[in-house]
């Protein structure tokens, strides 16, 4: 079943590919269409999910059986909802409106190959399969920054590509370290985990880990290995910009978890504080970096540094082995929950930064001002997109941010009090853009200013309802993160 959600997508971008180009129409339709086969298989795998067991739904045929690779792929707490979060992600940003320069068919070609490959690195119970759907992620966002993007599209997505690669590179060293270390010389991340082969002490396992966290820093983003992240995201079209936010910056932090900390627990411990430090740099760094920012998609963009500091300080506290077990569950817990709540919550920031620009033909903070007047949809959704950000309660984001400090307040006290004035700066800071761009007088310019349109609702509200949804009711959510949580920590 897992199997069908990764090469249906695949399957439809070539066949848009070859669909003759007095076709095209139809090119938007039939790729919405095939990104709800992967919405679907989700929805069955998360109502067929048992709570409490270990990975499920597994699929395995061997692949290269003389080096031990195996196609093999599953679901557990940590995957099922980050995978269901990119299947609804890439839906909702196909139905968004967009520029496609008469290039509808190669647009929605590069889409649905991407949807394949996030699902393929979320699913992979094998690490080569893994890396392969890790690499392959660069090449779809390369093009979709370079050919549709505006600005210094072309060398944002070279410098993209570039920092991302030598991240990648990075991560190979450290799975072929972990391969090397495994007694049946297995790329079986099941297996891996059950065992964890690699030392806890020495200069193998201290290299091994150091090349991981290089690869999950350069695409978690963490500061300093951000520097990539702007530019991107600026020249980046919106729907993409969602798409590098909401899914492929979770493919480091779902690394972090699932490689580094599952695979290397003694390890993981060793370098947890540090790790934690970097966190909270992270968190300071990009709140307040947003706070200078002029642009609109640039204060989003650094605001998800920010954001990610969050979940990589749940994720050090839940693997320092210090403290209660139920403080490090709780914080593994809130971090899961935040790229959650992160992907659903800045996508939708990123996606009105675009409807923004379509109408403004800037993102300068400044050239705005009284828009709610005229399009109070717009406000609406991003007022609470902005709300929902800076971790108002009975929204998502405080549903995990809550969890990760009151977890890490049990394992790092000081840490977590400097990380929470992460959250002030960036109350600060989104209060302030909403002051700017949508209240008081309205500039004579933007008397012709349109609202939202149909198709922009459409995307805008299923996003948006599940922020207010797991923000009230956030237990269907957090019970299937928790098996995860609570068996990684030993609770």
């Amino acid at each position: 079943m897992l199997t069908v959600a990764v090469f249906v997508p695949l399957a439809a971008a070539v066949a848009l590919l070859a669909l003759p180009k007095r076709r095209e129409a139809w090119a938007r339709p039939t790729a919405i269409a095939v990104s709800l086969v992967p919405l679907a298989v989700m929805v069955i795998a998360w109502i067929r999910f048992q709570l409490g067991s270990g990975f499920q739904l597994v699929e395995s045929v061997p692949w290269i059986p003389a080096l031990g690779i195996t196609y093999k792929v599953g679901i557990d707490g940590l995957s099922l909802p980050l995978a269901a979060m990119s299947a609804l992600l890439f839906t909702i940003s196909m139905i968004y409106p967009a520029d496609l320069r008469g290039k509808a068919r190669q647009y929605f070609a590069a889409f649905l190959f991407l949807e394949a490959i996030s699902l393929g690195v979320f699913l992979s119970l094998d690490l080569i399969l893994f890396f392969v759907f890790w690499d392959l992620s660069l090449v779809g966002m390369y093009f979709l920054i370079g050919i549709w993007g505006h600005g210094d599209a072309q060398r944002s997505a070279l410098k993209f590509f570039l920092y991302t690669l030598v991240g990648s590179l990075a991560l190979l060293l450290g799975i072929l370290g972990i391969y090397l270390s495994t007694p049946d010389r297995t790329f079986d991340m099941v297996e891996i985990i059950r065992t964890n082969p690699v030392p806890a002490t020495g200069l193998a396992s201290t290299l091994i880990f150091l090349a991981l966290g290089l690869g999950f820093a350069v695409k978690t983003p963490l500061a300093p290995f951000h520097t990539w992240l702007p530019p991107a995201h600026v020249d980046a079209p919106a729907p993409a910009s969602t798409i590098l936010a909401g899914v492929l910056l979770k493919m480091g932090t779902y690394g972090f978890i699932r490689l580094s900390l599952q695979m290397m627990p003694e390890t993981f411990q060793r370098f947890a504080f540090p790790l934690g430090v970097l966190a909270v740099i992270s968190i300071l760094y990009g709140a307040l970096v947003a706070m200078a920012q002029t642009s609109l998609k640039r204060l989003i963009a650094y605001t998800s540094v920010n954001h990610m500091g969050y979940v990589i300080l749940g994720v050090a506290a839940a693997g320092a082995m210090i403290g209660p077990e139920s403080a490090r569950s709780l914080a593994l817990t809130g971090a899961t929950i935040e790229m959650v709540a992160h992907g659903l919550i800045t996508g939708a920031l990123f996606l009105i930064s675009g409807s923004i620009l379509a109408r403004g033909e800037t993102y300068e903070i400044g050239a705005f001002g009284g828009l709610a007047a005229r399009s109070p949809k717009l406000a609406g959704f991003t007022m609470l997109a902005a709300f929902a950000s800076l971790g108002l309660p009975g929204l998502a984001g405080f549903v995990a941010e809550f969890q990760i400090f009151a977890g890490t307040l049990g394992v790092y006290p000081w840490l977590a009090g400097v990380g929470l004035l992460g959250i002030v700066i960036t109350a600060a800071l989104f209060l302030r853009m909403i002051q700017q761009v949508f209240l008081g007088e309205l500039p004579p310019r933007w008397e012709g200013w349109r609202d939202l349109g149909r198709a922009e609702v459409v995307a805008l509200v299923p996003i948006l309802a599940f922020v207010v949804i797991i923000g009230v009711v956030p237990a269907w959510l957090v019970d299937v993160i928790d098996t995860l949580s609570r068996n990684l920590v030993g609770s």
